[in-house]
């Protein structure tokens, strides 16, 4: 039992906050944080142009750089401070800073984009930061955590510039100037859309912290007035906390769906005469997967079988979309040459292992072919008295208890009898030359119809 006293009194130690944290400094940290006027503004500007350069190029470095120098979280923290305290200035003063930071970044972005002579090959960094996932929801989460505990942590380090790159605040504003400039308002609000989640899970993280610590309430002067902002606060605690938890548990639907779409198109790309190109997964009006294939037509037996294997990774029929004789928008010919490429490779692989197969059961059968013709030389070579004789395979089957005994039979038409101990020794030699104990020899009398001499 002490053992244990000893470990939850190390890790006590270990885990405390009170000597390291500094919630007065914090807060003033934060409140000068806040403003976006005089160099902040250009700083701002020149940050939001150089990652548009790197999502432009596709570049994570140029991407990762522009992150280190923008001054984007101020407001968002001053925002789960105010919530945290109670201050109603404070709040309404970060909210109105993060509106001006944003029109700064979307028209600074939007600017570039209009007049810059690099192409978008291969935006794959921008498409990134118009769907938001699980993923960017528990980073922005654990990343607001981090960035507030380095805030309230006395001896300052370079958790906050790190903080600036996980939580990827400004790659989506650039991307929503990219889509005001080419007109793709699916773009736009995309990536706004997850620069909101980002923000707002930064807010609570900073909210459920600033509680934790029990930074210093703000004290109005006015009670009433106090009192209205604290229910204005209560309710906007309320509308960014529950939405934002039920916005995390579609997400983590959603990424299950997209998980389990991925593992039934796996397991059946080389599909019967065809192949699945490629799938896209919609969440717009219910989950759903659009298969797209390529090569002869399904039946519609095969079709069912389809859906039915769906099941199996946990998609009902009604999910899943077969588009056949389908190119998915954006596929390059290499594209689809390697799709074709990869199904033929599936297919020799498959008859590859077919032939083996059956060549070793060709093989096993000659193993137990019987040379007749030579076992009958040889045994006419050894008695004489044989005229013909007949090998074969077969079982013998008792009738009382239909016990069954596999071997093999053989049949020696003889134009004299063979006598005890002939017939012994020919059994044996039977047995060895064919490699088996299980030999029945029956002796016929030649020419007398398949007969015994007995009979």
């Amino acid at each position: 039992m002490s053992f244990w006293k000893n470990l939850r009194a190390q890790f006590s130690s270990i885990a405390n906050l009170s000597e390291h944290i500094d919630t007065a400094a914090a807060e003033k940290n934060i409140r000068s944080s806040i403003y976006f006027k005089g160099p902040n503004v250009w700083i701002l500007f020149f940050s939001i142009i150089i990652a548009s350069v790197g999502l432009n190029i596709n570049s994570i470095p140029v991407i990762i750089g522009a992150m280190l120098i923008s001054p984007l979280l101020g407001p968002v923290f001053g925002i789960g401070l105010g919530l945290g305290i109670n201050d109603m200035g404070l709040l309404k003063s970060s909210l109105k800073n993060i509106l001006v930071m944003m029109g700064i970044s979307i028209v600074s972005s939007l600017l570039y984009f209009l007049i810059t002579p690099l192409n978008m090959s291969n935006p794959t960094e921008l498409l990134a930061r118009t769907n938001p996932t699980i993923y960017d929801v528990l980073i922005a989460f654990f990343g607001g955590f981090a960035g507030i505990f380095e805030l309230c942590r006395k001896e300052k380090g370079t958790v906050f510039s790190g903080v600036a790159i996980a939580t990827a605040l400004m790659p989506p504003l650039c991307t929503a100037g990219f889509g005001l400039a080419k007109g793709n308002l699916g773009y736009f609000i995309g990536a706004l859309y997850l620069f909101t989640i980002n923000c707002i899970f930064i807010i609570i993280a900073t909210y459920l912290t600033v509680k934790y610590m029990k930074f210093e309430q703000f004290e109005y002067k006015d009670e009433r007035k106090g009192k209205r902002a604290m229910r204005i606060i209560t309710v906007a605690t309320v509308i960014v906390i529950v939405p934002s938890i039920w916005s995390a548990i579609l997400m983590i639907r959603e990424n299950r769906f997209n998980e389990n779409a991925a593992a039934f198109i796996n397991a059946n790309r080389n599909l019967y005469s065809g192949y699945i190109l490629d799938y896209k997964t919609e969440h717009r009006n219910g989950s759903k997967v659009e298969v797209y294939f390529t090569g002869e037509p399904l039946s519609a037996s095969e079709k069912n079988n389809l859906l039915e294997s769906g099941k199996e990774f946990g998609l009902k029929p009604e999910q899943i979309i077969i588009k056949e004789h389908a190119i998915v928008e954006g596929t390059d010919e290499a594209e689809l040459l390697k799709g074709i490429y990869e199904r033929t490779d599936s297919e020799i692989t498959k008859r590859e292992a077919e032939i083996e197969r059956l060549g070793k059961e060709l093989k096993k059968l000659h193993e137990n072919d019987i040379p007749y013709v030579q076992v009958t030389k040889e045994a006419v070579n050894q008695y004489p008295s044989i005229d013909s004789m007949f090998v074969a395979r077969g079982s013998e089957v008792a009738a009382g208890d239909y016990s069954r005994k596999d071997g093999i039979m053989v049949g020696a038409f003889t134009s004299k009898p063979f006598s005890r101990e002939e017939k012994e020794r020919f059994t044996n030699w039977l047995k060895i030359r064919l490699n088996t104990e299980n030999v029945t020899v029956y002796e016929f009398a030649a020419g007398h119809g398949g007969k015994t001499p007995e009979e």
